[in-house]
């Protein structure tokens, strides 16, 4: 690895924790076991930031998302997807690669020495499409058509899947309060379960939930290709090498398709390029890999 390219996942690493602190801040709420209620609990964070962390200072958009659709009152969330959109259209998928919380643990997971894998093209480009078929299906559909005695639907997503729910909120309140620990049922054992199977597959591959499971991620990687910043690729720098492919975590072919709607743009292909071809930031600019 060079020293550009250590430097460079130096900066990310640190830009990933202050995100991190940022939106998880309430240091009291981990010593306490107690949720946050403070008045920016109101407002939604760009990530995938579980509402019930206990140190969380913000909403989670999709937990919010299905709470709207879901609730009693049923109502169209407006606020929540303008937010979404907003998000989407400045920075597309930026904030997995730089300021999603759990997009960091799996980053340190992959750093474990362990057996890597690369998983094979005909799995790997299928298997992508569940993150949309969970978000169009467990995040928007169920909790919008869904209709049980209580009148509230469960934020179905939350509820059985959603693995930085368990590692930031479960798990923690568990750890700080014996009567929920021993309240504790199947429910949670799926669960816990569930962030295993994620946390071992993150050591064998890179990112496996970005990759095949993150809604949030799925929704943000629609506005990739015209959000305010982007990735630029200059063909005739280009040498057609690969280095950049080699080090992706989402398995982008760069040289083909700088702007993916799978590329988490964290920027370690821009600091591997022998040829400085690749660049990033915020523009209108019609590059030439967009233009072919």
């Amino acid at each position: 690895m060079s020293g550009m390219h250590r430097n460079w996942i130096s900066r990310q690493r640190f830009i990933q924790l202050a995100a991190a602190v940022l939106f998880n801040g309430y240091a009291a709420g981990f010593q306490k076991g107690r949720i946050f209620t403070g008045n920016s609990k109101g407002i939604c964070v760009p990530v995938l930031n579980c509402y019930s962390c206990p140190g969380a200072l913000g909403a989670c958009p999709i937990g919010s998302l299905q709470t709207a659709l879901g609730g009693i009152r049923r109502h169209f969330p407006f606020y929540v997807l303008g937010m979404l959109m907003l998000f989407g259209v400045a920075l597309g998928r930026v904030i997995c690669g730089l300021l999603c919380p759990f997009g960091l643990v799996q980053d340190l997971l992959y750093k474990i020495p362990f057996w890597k894998k690369k998983v094979p093209e005909k799995i790997d480009r299928p298997a992508r499409h569940v993150k949309y078929v969970i978000l169009l299906v467990m995040v928007c559909i169920l909790p919008a058509f869904m209709v049980t005695e209580t009148g509230i639907t469960p934020p179905y997503f939350c509820k059985y899947i959603c693995p930085a729910g368990t590692l930031g909120g479960g798990i923690p309140h568990l750890m700080a309060n014996p009567q929920l620990r021993q309240a504790a049922g199947a429910l949670f054992g799926w669960k816990t379960l569930v962030l295993i199977l994620i946390a071992a597959a993150g050591m064998v591959i890179p990112r496996p939930f970005c990759r095949y499971l993150c809604p949030l991620g799925a929704f943000y990687s629609v506005f990739n290709r015209f959000s305010f910043y982007q990735m630029h690729l200059d063909l005739d720098r280009c040498t057609g090498c690969k280095t950049c492919e080699q080090v992706c975590p989402m398995a982008v072919e760069a040289a083909k398709d700088s702007n993916s709607p799978e590329c988490i743009r964290c920027g370690r292909c821009k600091n591997v390029c022998p040829a400085h071809a690749i660049s990033s930031g915020f523009s209108y600019k019609q590059t030439a890999d967009r233009q072919a």
